[in-house]
């Protein structure tokens, strides 16, 4: 039965310490953190840096856009006449989903004026 090795960034410093000191050429092992370890042992046994993960980008977040108190209103008619629309093509689903919608707007508005 042959044992395997674990990755090297899942062993602990301890473990990378020990096995630093069986290779050659790498000195100072117990003043090292296991960053500068695992960068010490994988030059050593020459193996190529894993690449780091890219940044995410921030989908997330939008910038906020400052409405009046008129557009917001407008919005507000807008969404009525769509939900009237949807009621009367009984999609009971996405009436309701702009009834929140419609209900959030005129929060915004009491909040804005």
């Amino acid at each position: 039965m042959e044992k395997k090795e674990k990755p090297l960034e899942k062993l602990t410093a301890k473990e990378l310490r020990e096995m630093a000191l069986g290779l050659p050429g790498i000195h100072g092992v117990h003043a090292m953190k296991k960053e500068e370890l695992l960068t010490a042992i994988r030059a050593a046994k020459g193996i190529p840096e894993p690449e780091t993960k890219k940044e995410k980008k921030s989908v997330g977040k939008k910038e906020k856009v400052i409405l009046t108190v008129a557009q917001l209103k407008q919005k507000v008619e807008e969404m009525r006449a769509k939900r009237r629309e949807l009621l009367e093509q009984k999609k009971l689903k996405m009436a309701e989903i702009l009834r929140k919608r419609i209900s959030r707007l005129k929060k915004k508005t009491r909040r804005t004026a």
